[in-house]
């Protein structure tokens, strides 16, 4: 994704406001799960998410904005001035180059001022020694992860500079700008190579929001489940499970379901909160029929006063 304005259908100035509602609709319309049978909306569905994330990061959206990242958060120049090439017009900065070539300072005193071989005295103190070799620059790399698996630390794949594809274990408590390092996988230097600098971006969801480490969600009844009571099938990030709706539940009621969260460092997880919405349909004569002939004094709004 080159242009996450235009993955969105924004424009530059765009407030968050359009931003959030040309996601919405977006997200809803290229859902995986609507569009199974579809390889390229689940592609533009990535990239709108990828584009989303980036334009509501303040930060990140003003280095686009200046040309410092790409559409996918990644700095247009990664590699920077780091260490590879020869000679002194390369990549590899003045230190590295006196530590490669074996140039020894006190040689070059040494000729200016006179001064002989062995051991070194004089104005200059005793025998310089050079610097030790610097290690290669760290390599940074940007990693989106869809919401759920994120909460259930489903292994990531990931490609390196060096063109390996390695499998990510997510850690515990991960979260949008959690920051993994993997040791001696970023540019090769004298002193051996860096490291690789993995920083996460847990994706938004289309009905799933976060809080904290529980995960919520609005869950749509019908009248008769709410007035009567049932059982309903509920997703969680884990998968559906069977959950009682009580008799007589009210839209904003919660029901707790236990451990179906994200994972803490402690090792122990978070909930998933269900809020109840009654839902009910339009134009819907028997419902038009009930309420004619219902007969009761309930008023709703007692408790304001009126």
């Amino acid at each position: 994704m080159s242009d996450p304005y235009s993955a969105l259908g924004v424009a530059k100035g765009a407030s968050e406001k359009e931003i959030k509602t040309a996601y919405r609709k977006l997200a809803k319309e290229l859902h995986p799960d609507k569009n199974k049978d579809n390889p390229k909306a689940t592609e533009r569905f990535s990239n709108v998410t990828m584009a989303y994330d980036l334009l509501m990061d303040k930060d990140k959206r003003a280095q686009f904005d200046r040309g410092e990242i790409d559409g996918e958060g990644n700095p247009t120049s990664p590699f920077g001035a780091g260490f590879g090439g020869g000679g002194f017009g390369g990549q590899r900065n003045q230190q590295s180059d006196f530590g490669t070539d074996g140039l020894d300072l006190g040689d070059i005193f040494d000729g200016i001022f006179g001064g002989g071989g062995g051991n070194r005295g004089g104005g200059f103190g005793g025998q310089t020694r050079s610097a030790p070799p610097p290690k290669g620059a760290n390599t940074p790399y940007n990693l989106n992860v869809e919401f759920v698996p994120a909460a259930t630390l489903e292994a990531q794949r990931i490609t390196l500079s060096d063109g390996k594809t390695i499998s990510l274990k997510l850690p515990k408590g991960v979260e949008t700008g959690t920051q993994m390092k993997l040791k001696g996988k970023g540019q090769v230097g004298p002193g051996g190579a860096g490291d690789a600098i993995i920083t996460i971006t847990v994706r938004p969801h289309p009905f799933y929001t976060r809080s904290g480490n529980n995960v919520e969600l609005d869950l749509p009844i019908s009248l008769p489940e709410a007035v009567k009571g049932a059982k309903v099938k509920v997703p969680t990030v884990d998968g559906p499970v069977m959950a009682n709706i009580p008799k007589g539940a009210n839209s904003g009621q919660v029901l707790r379901l236990k451990g179906k969260g994200f994972h803490m460092k402690n090792g122990k997880r978070g909930d998933q909160l269900v809020r109840l919405l009654i839902d009910l349909p339009k134009d819907d004569e028997a419902l038009r029929d009930f309420a004619d002939n219902w007969d009761s004094s309930y008023n709703p709004r007692a408790a304001l006063g009126v």
